[in-house]
């Protein structure tokens, strides 16, 4: 059920109390309501992440709004929900605190949720960032396995800049793990993925991590 739907829902419910006197229909109205306030808080935390990723000022309320909306999903028995707020409060915790401790329960968490809900795409995002989680503390092979399982969801998915966006770790790993053919390949492919899916923050990593990689 989409936002449209159940604020209609909500509304014919009142309707319905209104004119037909069954006061037993409010807790209903209530959910319903809950639901679009949850996938409000959501959204709305994620506009505050996408202008962090320009400006890299915090905003205090990024946080408050992720942690909000993963509590309601869970009064409302939302699993899906629950995975999608889950892994944004980790990339809170990775990409604006640099806390890798607090971010990979969450990463781990949410992948777990979204597997009961066969949410590829989450779990793909999950994947994603505990791949750099073990990146980041020189786990190389922890690093690329999730990394191309992430990928393999992500083409199944029909996620061609989120495939380019993983490709360009893939490449790091390989040259770090001494394999610079298969860097440049993977690099090839990145940037010919995210040019097609008019990705152009990915087509610009490509080009630094050629420069990084000569």
């Amino acid at each position: 059920m989409n936002l449209d739907d159940h604020l209609r829902r909500a509304g014919d419910l009142c309707d319905r109390v209104v004119f037909g006197g069954d006061r037993t229909l409010l807790p209903e109205a209530d959910r319903a309501l809950d639901a679009v306030e949850a996938e409000l808080a959501l959204t709305r935390g994620r506009v505050l992440h996408a202008r962090f990723l320009d400006d890299r000022v915090e905003d205090p309320h990024e946080l408050a709004l992720f942690e909000r909306a993963c509590a309601t999903y869970e009064a409302l028995g939302d699993v899906g929900g629950q995975a999608r707020a889950r892994f944004q409060i980790g990339v809170y915790h990775q990409v604006v605190r640099a806390d890798n401790a607090a971010a990979v329960p969450q990463f781990e968490r949410s992948r777990t949720l979204a597997a009961q809900v066969a949410d590829d795409l989450t779990s793909s995002y999950a994947l994603r960032h505990l791949g750099i989680a073990a990146h980041m503390v020189g786990d190389l092979d922890d690093a690329r396995g999730h990394l191309e399982e992430s990928t393999r969801l992500r083409r199944a998915c029909g996620f061609p800049a989120g495939v380019a966006a993983n490709l360009v770790g893939l490449a790091y790993l390989a040259r770090e793990q001494s394999r610079p053919e298969e860097a440049e390949a993977l690099l090839d492919e990145a940037e010919a993925l995210a040019g097609s899916a008019g990705a152009d923050r990915i087509v610009g990593q490509v080009e630094q991590a050629r420069a990084a990689m000569r």
